[in-house]
């Protein structure tokens, strides 16, 4: 966000939209997937032709395709949590009582 705010300004709302497409359509560092792709399941489509063709997948592989999804990037941000745990905990000493 600090690249659409500024302490004077008075239509931040309006890039709400963009600075929301900027962060959804950038690999995430820890799931290593777009997020719009982990929150929608499909790719974000821009430009003129939205309409994708081949074969259209059925409701049950979509949530299958989905809770892989979920399950593989929810192992990632664990991941990720404990290495920033590890890391922060490096510098921290035990407090005496």
């Amino acid at each position: 966000m600090r690249f659409f705010v500024e302490h004077r300004q008075r239509d931040w709302p309006e890039w709400l939209a963009t600075a929301e497409f900027a962060v959804n359509n950038k690999t995430h560092m820890a799931i290593k997937v777009l997020p719009f792709i982990a929150n929608y399941g499909r790719e974000l489509r821009m430009g003129e032709n939205m309409r994708k063709k081949g074969k259209i997948e059925s409701a049950t592989e979509f949530v299958e395709r989905i809770k892989k999804l979920h399950e593989e990037a929810r192992a990632a941000l664990k991941k990720t949590q404990e290495k920033i745990k590890r890391y922060a905990d490096q510098g921290r000493k035990e407090i005496e009582e």
